[in-house]
């Protein structure tokens, strides 16, 4: 799953959400962010929440614990970067940065900026001013000017130098960690997003979801989830939480 509206709103981590993962975990299910937040919280996350592992900056990293069966052994964190990444002192990412300063009015680099390392986040929703949805499409058309990589979320602008997402990290860690087989078990995995840098992901696993604000994306978005929940942000997805450990009794 998404984080950020998909898990949160206005920002926080809901208890519903929250619940939910811990649900989904305790019934066995294999439980992993997808996220563009930076590697600095996915650090924190591996470590602090119920989850399997989770994949970071839109799909250069992925950080997950192992645990030995040992007395007293604590977990060790891993990490695995995908092998185009880029590192964000980048010159073009440099450019960009300046180019979408200077012609978009309002925007500005994201706070958690300084816990990336391989991508340059811009924020046009995350703190105020809210810009409208048209400038982050600007931004996204400077960055592919200049030849980088370039994903709007509900709240950033993320911008990087090599060829990987989401998905592609998602698949790789899938086959790595767990045996997954493309293809045969496509249908074992559902996914859950809420915005247009989700969409990999929508048009790749046949069981993918969105929680109910992917709504206002409707004119971005052309491979749309197979199921939308009736509620947003974090209630939606402990909606759909709930319903696939309902149908599996």
């Amino acid at each position: 799953m998404d984080i950020d509206d998909t898990l949160t709103r206005e920002g926080k981590l809901m208890a519903s959400s929250y619940t939910a993962l811990w649900h989904l975990q305790e019934a066995g299910l294999r439980v992993i962010p997808v996220t563009g937040r930076p590697a600095g919280w996915c650090d924190l996350i591996a470590r602090e929440w119920p989850v399997d592992g989770v994949i970071g900056e839109n799909g250069a990293l992925a950080f997950w614990e192992e645990r030995r069966d040992l007395p007293l052994q604590r977990a060790i964190l891993k990490a695995e970067y995908h092998e185009n990444v880029v590192r964000n002192e980048h010159p073009v990412l440099e450019r960009i940065r300046e180019r979408a300063l200077t012609e978009v009015k309002g925007l500005r680099i994201a706070k958690d900026q300084f816990a990336r390392l391989f991508d340059l986040a811009l924020d046009f929703a995350e703190e105020e001013p809210i810009l409208p949805l048209k400038d982050a499409l600007k931004v996204k058309k400077i960055a592919e000017e200049e030849g980088a990589m370039a994903k709007v979320s509900s709240i950033h602008i993320n911008i990087w130098i090599g060829h990987y997402d989401k998905l592609t990290m998602a698949e790789r860690f899938l086959t790595r960690r767990f045996g997954w087989r493309s293809g045969a078990d496509d249908r074992e995995v559902v996914f859950v997003g809420d915005s247009p840098n989700d969409e990999p992901m929508f048009a790749r696993f046949p069981l993918a979801c969105a929680v109910a604000n992917i709504r206002r994306y409707t004119t971005l978005i052309t491979r749309y989830p197979a199921f939308v929940a009736s509620m947003d942000c974090g209630d939606g997805f402990a909606e759909i939480a709930q319903t696939i450990l309902e149908k599996r009794g």
